[in-house]
């Protein structure tokens, strides 16, 4: 996919969506110094271009009683098997997985969990994961803290 070209409007309305995807078009006009037509085309054509995925509520986690998340390193059996491209199918559709990739590194692959709590993840991990017959290892981090999460995704190289 070739890579978009930003202008300093651009630039000014996805940091304006990302600090906030709820303002309305005649709020997001007045910030970036358009007018209401031009700022909307432009958004338009930005989520038509693929460079704004969607728009969604940040939830806190807490509040709606998934207190709980997991880093989940996996190593797979077989990297280039059938198998494998089974199991990306499988965890993608998995509810409690809110991220999932494809890594380099001593691990195949990071799963980002939510559960409620320790008793869902150790469900999670025993019936489901652990079931999967190419999954060779699991090493879960349990987040103690967390200092930052759902950040923008940072602009400063498109300058």
């Amino acid at each position: 996919m070739p890579k978009y070209t930003f202008d300093a409007l651009d630039r000014r309305i996805i940091a304006e969506l990302q600090a906030d995807a709820r303002l309305t078009n005649v709020e997001l006009a007045k910030k970036v110094g358009l007018s209401p037509s031009p700022c909307l085309r432009r958004v338009k054509r930005l989520e038509k271009a693929g460079v704004i995925e969607g728009y969604r509520g940040l939830l806190t986690r807490e509040r709606v009683g998934l207190g709980m998340t997991v880093f989940i390193s996996i190593k797979i059996e077989g990297h280039a098997s059938e198998g494998a491209d089974d199991f990306v199918s499988a965890v993608s559709a998995m509810a409690e997985v809110i991220s999932f990739h494809l890594v380099s590194g001593e691990t195949d692959y990071l799963l980002e969990v939510v559960v409620p709590d320790l008793a869902h993840y150790q469900r999670f991990l025993l019936d489901r994961l652990l079931n999967m017959p190419i999954v060779r290892e699991v090493k879960s981090n349990f987040v103690i803290q967390t200092h930052k999460a759902g950040a923008p995704m940072p602009l400063d190289h498109l300058d």
